[in-house]
């Protein structure tokens, strides 16, 4: 029987598309890696090329406007026919039409314990506000930013002296953790998404917690 088909989408150096690439060839993951998509250049498509991962690069300045640019990048995504599209460290903020054609299959990775910190400078956030714990999110993607129902989140302890980089690194390496496991985790027990995106609360919800190795451990 063949595995669920996933297609992943970057804009940059594609770590966590690389985790979940690695995740899948060793059998963590059961889903086959269509393809690598970015929106421009991106040093992302060449370690998946070098991985044996077919990729596509769809420039958005090579488009009049994201209607344009999103058409054929929704194309791109459909030609590999993915039960799944993950974003990973995809810098686009997509259209609510777009969104609406992958409801129920497309996810994304944040860097927060959603809902918190939705947007950018997650990190500098959290120790803004004194928090004691930060972390990642997997979602679903709704048109609202960061604000899908959440699948899992893995959890970081804030230490005395940390600065938005040195958490930013402990938070990027449980997402390589995260990422992969969560994905699985959706394989196994799918949850299906309400296919009018309305709001955040429109779709069931796993709403994990997942240690670092992976493992369920609330729920």
């Amino acid at each position: 029987m063949s595995q669920p088909g996933l297609v992943i989408l970057i804009s940059g150096r594609g770590s966590n598309a690389l985790a979940i690439i690695e995740a899948a060839r060793d059998g963590r993951l059961p889903a086959e890696i269509r393809a690598v998509i970015a929106d421009g250049p991106a040093a992302g498509l060449e370690l998946a090329q070098q991985l044996g991962i077919d990729t596509v690069q769809i420039a958005r300045d090579r488009f009049p406007d994201r209607t344009a640019f999103e058409q054929a990048l929704a194309e791109a995504i459909e030609a590999f026919r993915p039960e799944l599209v993950a974003l990973a460290g995809f810098m686009r903020v997509l259209s609510r039409e777009f969104v609406t054609r992958f409801a129920g299959r497309m996810v994304n990775i944040h860097p927060s314990l959603l809902p918190k910190y939705r947007g950018l400078d997650t990190h500098a956030r959290a120790l803004a506000a004194g928090d004691r714990e930060h972390g990642a999110s997997v979602h679903w993607v709704t048109p609202q930013l960061d604000a899908g129902p959440v699948i899992a989140r893995a959890r970081v302890a804030i230490l005395p002296g940390d600065d938005p980089q040195r958490l930013s690194e402990r938070v990027l390496e449980q997402e390589h953790r995260l990422y992969p496991a969560a994905l699985a985790l959706l394989l196994s027990e799918p949850v299906t998404h309400g296919h009018e995106c309305n709001d955040e609360t429109d779709a069931l919800e796993l709403d994990r917690d997942l240690d670092v190795d992976g493992r369920r451990i609330a729920g």
